[in-house]
């Protein structure tokens, strides 16, 4: 798994006080542009109607915000649409995509929690499209309530994430599994604050038995790393090491069927890091960057396993634990 970049994704100005701003990937260093990135523009009309798209632009023509959180200027529509053609790309080649702005807040039609267009969503979509079953394993630090909902009433991708709950953007607890066709195929794993490496691995591991069953033909891996111990945007206290574990977990259960793209993550300091140890994870290799452990205490764990067995006694009607 390779990084994919495409230098137009820093054109999305933010302003320098907001927390998803450039230097996000500046953190990186020099990154080399992938030149067959497509465009990104051709692959929205999956998910998002031409009303919203065009909207979309007035509002980053005109610098103008489309909530208290989510930011616009003259060149966000150009990030934005390249974060799309570069995941596009990652699903394509296996890779991962570092791009922002992120997309697992956007909706339909709606943006929110500084997403423009939903990447993963679209990726996704156009696997559906093509006759492939599509799981998105979402471990941002934040509910992806934009791709919950994009997929709610579907049996052809299975949402999964593990989020602090409660949190932004507030949803995302363990009744909510999806509804109609898709009921059962949305599981949610919200974690109380404090929740370290232990019960982030516990929650992979207990729900993993519903990802295999799935058969999932894509697996699309919406990653952020905003539960990292020292993330001033959330109360998780995950480790780098939890994120080489992850990678090289989903690589042994899911060989050849993986890609991501970047979300969340605000500490530029440990981002990169993060990263770099999840990607070493999918492709066996050691962790360049391990840290000492975290453990959750007792009162945390209590919580999140009331919150565990809420979701499994519910999901079991649809899968085997």
């Amino acid at each position: 798994m390779n990084i994919l970049y495409h230098p137009a994704v820093l054109d999305h100005d933010t302003g320098p006080n907001h927390p998803e701003n450039r230097l996000r990937l500046e953190a990186f260093g020099n990154l080399t542009p992938e030149p067959m990135i497509p465009g990104g523009e051709v692959y929205l009309e999956l998910v998002h109607p031409k009303s919203y798209i065009d909207t979309i632009r007035r509002h980053c023509e005109r610098s103008e915000p489309l909530d208290g959180d989510t930011q616009a200027s003259p060149g966000s529509f150009q990030a934005a649409a390249a974060a799309v053609g570069a995941t596009i790309l990652a699903m394509e080649r296996g890779d991962f995509a570092l791009v922002r702005p992120p997309g697992h807040h956007a909706y339909r039609d709606e943006a929110h929690g500084f997403c423009l267009f939903n990447n993963v969503a679209v990726a996704a979509q156009k696997a559906v499209n093509e006759g492939k079953r599509v799981l998105i394993l979402d471990f941002d630090g934040h509910l992806g309530d934009g791709t919950m909902d994009i997929f709610y009433k579907t049996d052809q991708v299975l949402y999964w994430s593990l989020h602090q709950y409660p949190a932004y953007p507030g949803n995302g607890s363990a009744v909510e599994i999806g509804e109609g066709k898709g009921k059962g195929f949305t599981v949610n794993c919200p974690l109380p604050a404090g929740s370290a490496d232990d019960i982030l691995r516990h929650a992979i591991e207990y729900m993993m038995p519903v990802a295999t069953q799935f058969q999932p033909d894509v697996v699309a891996v919406s990653a952020g790393f905003d539960a990292h111990q020292f993330d001033p945007m959330l109360q998780l206290r995950a480790t780098g090491n939890f994120y080489h574990w992850i990678g090289k977990t989903l690589r042994e259960t899911f060989p050849g069927k993986l890609f991501g793209a970047l979300e969340g993550g605000y500490n530029t300091e440990d981002l990169p890091g993060c990263v770099y140890n999840f990607l070493a994870g999918v492709n066996g290799e050691a962790m360049p960057y391990p840290e000492t452990g975290t453990t959750s205490g007792l009162r945390v764990w209590e919580t999140y396993e009331l919150y565990l067995h809420q979701a499994a006694g519910l999901l079991a009607r649809f899968w085997k634990f």
